[in-house]
């Protein structure tokens, strides 16, 4: 199925002033309620990865599980969650880090990934970047390479995208969104 971006696009909702007020939300939900746009996303990712050297997809709590679960049973691999502090069971590692509306924590298991292990990261927006800097540098006190980060939408104009870049992982977004 080729990708067709307009009307991908169109199934991206924005809600405005949450989870507060200034804050203009994209809501990729109506993504998983339509089938042909699913079929869309899943498709672009398998044909971008399907020949890559990762050996793990690591996923964000949660909007990132349900894109990054499919694409691991797709391309037979690993699946490693990383989840919002006290969600996981076991021995686990933390790091905190700030977001554009507050500041959260995040957890990954001790034996997630092994030294060598090189990673697709997931999430399914990449805003100031903040969350995905915290979950890279917990897969990588364990060893792990970042090959590449991978979301559904970047918001470059709120400087996430240029800050993984500056750490010389590269990044792939399927849509942006800019100067909205």
């Amino acid at each position: 199925m080729l990708f067709d971006d307009f009307y991908f696009k169109s199934l991206i909702r924005t809600v405005e002033d949450w989870p507060k007020p200034g804050i203009s939300f994209r809501d990729i939900t109506p993504i998983f309620t339509n089938p042909k746009g699913m079929r869309m996303v899943v498709d672009a990712y398998v044909h971008r990865y399907i020949d890559s050297d990762i050996t793990h997809i690591a996923c964000i709590d949660a909007r990132g599980f349900l894109i990054a679960s499919v694409l691991a049973y797709e391309l037979r691999k690993p699946l490693v969650l990383v989840r919002k502090k006290g969600k996981l069971p076991g021995k686990t590692i933390s790091q905190s880090y700030d977001l554009e509306y507050g500041s959260a924590e995040l957890e990954i298991q001790e034996d997630a990934v092994s030294e060598g292990a090189n990673v697709l990261l997931f999430d399914d927006l990449i805003a100031t970047g903040g969350t995905l800097i915290a979950a890279m540098s917990l897969l990588r006190q364990q060893g792990a390479t970042i090959k590449e980060v991978a979301s559904i939408i970047d918001l470059p104009d709120l400087g996430g995208s240029a800050k993984i870049q500056e750490l010389e992982v590269p990044v792939f977004a399927l849509c942006a969104f800019e100067g909205e």
